[in-house]
């Protein structure tokens, strides 16, 4: 099978390809075609899997290329982790917002819909271009917002683009680890949007764990979100929310955070990638050393303006590893070979989530098979989640409409409207500032 990866110079495409190189059943992927912008990222990320691929029997072709019709023609699978703007373009979205007093951090709150507003245009082409070069792919989404960005494309490729995003099942394992359960025989019951939903129940044998965690507040201050949150939250809202829900449960702290940081994530991100970058083009460095140097750096600060502020201390090493890559070759895997599984993933709601209307995309458990992904049924949220869920959809509508249309009043009521963000002035002022530093968003008018 062939694999496009679409952002193919990308920091975190090794993972992929790691894991590829570990898949040995039937219909494997035996070729894996990167496209991206930037050829010298191309050669950096072409000599890391290069030396990934060394004295491994049978490891999948690479090839990489700057046309993006070239790329998808011919793809079975279509990996897309672009980012529109790049890293400079997060540090910009995180500067103009925080100088508003307002988060700016890449997928929640005036930053997220910045780089919605860029990224989506962008997708909206590239779904064109699959539907039209290869009609058959399954297009798997990582590029973020992930929600946001897999209902953009899926109303060009319907139910044959999947979003995915690693926070849920990291979540899941670490809620697993602590009751002593094994995450592969625990079902997580999380319901909601990308980076904005809750573990309800996990169930092992049938039985929900959950209660017997938010009982204990030992356990509960044993793992990353217990400590994030704090014990009495947790319990006070019986579930455990995805990480970045702290961004809305505790958004001046986490705002005063990231205004006292000596940077914030995407200027550190931006730096720390150019070094690697640069250093990767000289002949005399092991491009796969370098790479896992800086991936551990990189896995080792995330999130950690929020930890700081709640005193939550250091990550755990076991969630220092990768995740999303699993991920999506288990999905791969269901769909090319049909072995039937179940994943949290974004796909359409249907009749999910009854709050939602049907092309809703929401980030959900999943069964797959080899016709794709179809959620399953899931219990109402309750009211101050539902609340919390149809206001930031409502937002990504204004995003989508905005994008679609080039309206600037559009963009400015996506802004408004966000729950993080607290003046309609304040958005006229975050618009008027995204559009003097992000060439990307001429388009608004």
């Amino acid at each position: 099978m062939r694999l496009t990866i679409l952002g193919g110079g990308g920091f975190r495409v090794p993972l992929v390809y790691g894991a590829l190189l570990g898949d040995r059943g039937e219909r494997r992927v035996s070729e894996v075609v990167l496209h991206d912008l930037d050829a010298d990222r191309l050669t950096a990320v072409t000599r890391v899997l290069a030396e990934q691929a060394a004295g491994v029997p049978d490891a999948p072709r690479v090839t990489a290329t700057t046309d993006l019709d070239e790329a998808l023609t011919g793809a079975d699978f279509v990996f897309s982790a672009i980012r529109v703007g790049g890293l400079a373009g997060r540090a910009d979205d995180e500067r103009v917002a925080l100088a508003e007093g307002v988060l700016g951090q890449e997928t929640v709150g005036a930053g997220g819909i910045a780089y919605g507003l860029r990224t989506v245009p962008v997708a909206v082409d590239i779904a064109r271009r699959v539907a039209r070069l290869a009609p058959d792919a399954w297009v798997i989404n990582f590029t973020n917002p992930a929600g946001l960005v897999t209902e953009a494309m899926s109303r060009h490729l319907g139910d044959r683009v999947i979003g995915i995003c690693d926070s849920p099942v990291g979540l899941g394992r670490r809620i697993a680890r602590v009751l002593g359960a094994d995450p592969r025989e625990a079902f997580v019951d999380y319901v909601g949007l990308n980076h904005l939903g809750w573990v309800r129940a996990l169930r092992v044998a049938g039985r929900d764990e959950l209660p017997r965690l938010l009982a204990d507040p030992a356990l509960l201050g044993s793992f990353e979100e217990g400590r994030l949150f704090g014990p009495d939250w947790l319990r006070s809202l019986g579930a455990v929310p995805n990480e970045y829900l702290h961004y809305y449960y505790f958004n001046r702290e986490a705002v005063h955070a990231y205004q006292q940081a000596e940077r914030t994530r995407g200027a550190f991100l931006r730096d720390q990638q150019a070094g690697f970058y640069a250093e990767a083009r000289d002949p005399g460095v092991s491009a796969l050393e370098l790479w896992e140097r800086t991936r551990a750096e990189r896995e080792a600060t995330y999130m950690a303006e929020n930890r700081e502020a709640a005193g939550a201390g250091e990550r755990e090493a076991e969630d220092l590893s990768g995740g999303y890559e699993e991920v999506a070759l288990a999905l791969m895997r269901a769909v090319a070979r049909g072995e039937r599984t179940t994943l949290i993933l974004n796909v359409r709601n249907g009749s999910t989530l009854a709050a939602l209307d049907a092309d809703a995309v929401i980030e959900v458990p999943c069964l797959v098979d080899a016709s794709g992904a179809r959620p399953l049924a899931a219990a109402p949220l309750p009211d101050h989640a539902t609340g919390l869920v149809c206001s930031v959809k409502a937002v990504e509508r204004e995003i989508l409409a905005a994008a679609e249309s080039g309206s600037r009043a559009r963009a400015v009521t996506a802004f408004a409207l966000h729950p993080l963000v607290d003046s309609v002035n304040v958005a006229h002022r975050l618009v008027d500032g995204y559009t003097a530093v992000h060439p990307g968003l001429a388009y608004l008018r």
